[in-house]
């Protein structure tokens, strides 16, 4: 069953609860703004379940609204636990996140891995989760103990803490990237909308007769060469037909001045 809810722009989505994504659960968080900015970061990769254990200053935490960014959909909603073991208690795989070595015999995964592990488990309607330890100390063995496996993101050694936020934001990331392999409609535009060959060749004279004009093409034994290195990054853009008529106004305003700045140029 999958259930309705409004994005920020009001309009309706469903949700597929039997494919749920991974809860974020962070243990003893002392910052409302890091705890709403945590907020921001999953909702921007489609995490809406937050979970948190004995919040340092309480919930709710007015600090925690303005670092959200409208990302009420998971700020007002989070559950509040007084133990770790309460806030995991209803997920069938856990992952604790850590850089800090461990003297516990729990795997260690890596961000290469944990992605697709984690789309099967949600693929077969496991529920999942991760814990995220608190701001000054990160996770106690007591807590980690409760994972089924430690990831480790690949930071540098000698200087390993991450903010809470951060750390949130790099697994959102990771669970995205796992899911949406496709690149987003609104980035991958057909090359269908590219203008004709015409009137990127029209582009290649107006610019090169102003540049003639100028003087750039100097010496002119390298004339040849130098309009082929303008060419051939205009040609990879795959312009649009409205795209070349704002790059030639762009040339002509350069060469000739535009309204009060082509009259006074002309003055000059």
């Amino acid at each position: 069953m999958g259930k309705t809810t409004k994005d920020q722009l009001g309009n309706l989505i469903e949700r597929d609860e039997s494919r749920p994504p991974p809860s974020v659960i962070l243990v003893r968080p002392q910052l409302g703004e890091n705890i709403g900015a945590a907020c921001r970061c999953m909702l921007n990769f489609g995490l809406t379940d937050l979970r948190l254990v004995a919040p340092r200053d309480g919930w709710p935490n007015p600090a925690a609204e303005p670092m959200a960014a409208g990302a009420f959909d998971v700020l007002n909603n989070a559950s509040v636990f007084e133990t770790t073991e309460e806030a995991v208690a209803d997920l069938k795989f856990v992952l604790a996140a850590t850089a800090r070595r461990r003297e516990l015999e729990i795997p260690v995964i890596g961000t290469d891995d944990i992605g697709p592990k984690l789309r099967g488990l949600s693929e077969s309607g496991l529920p999942t989760g991760i814990l995220f330890g608190p701001e000054k100390a990160g996770l106690t063995n007591a807590d980690t103990v409760l994972a089924d496996a430690i990831l480790t993101y690949p930071v540098n050694p000698a200087f390993q803490s991450l903010n809470l936020a951060q750390a949130v934001n790099i697994f959102a990331y990771i669970w995205a990237n796992s899911v949406h392999q496709n690149i987003p409609e609104v980035f991958n535009r057909d090359i269908s909308d590219a203008a004709p060959k015409q009137d990127l060749t029209g582009l290649f004279d107006h610019l090169e007769v102003e540049l003639e004009r100028a003087g750039f093409f100097f010496p002119e034994s390298k004339r040849a060469l130098m309009a082929q290195n303008i060419r051939a990054p205009l040609t990879r853009a795959k312009m649009t037909v409205q795209e070349i008529r704002t790059f030639r106004g762009i040339v002509k305003a350069l060469a000739e001045g535009r309204g009060k700045a082509r009259v006074e140029r002309d003055k000059s």
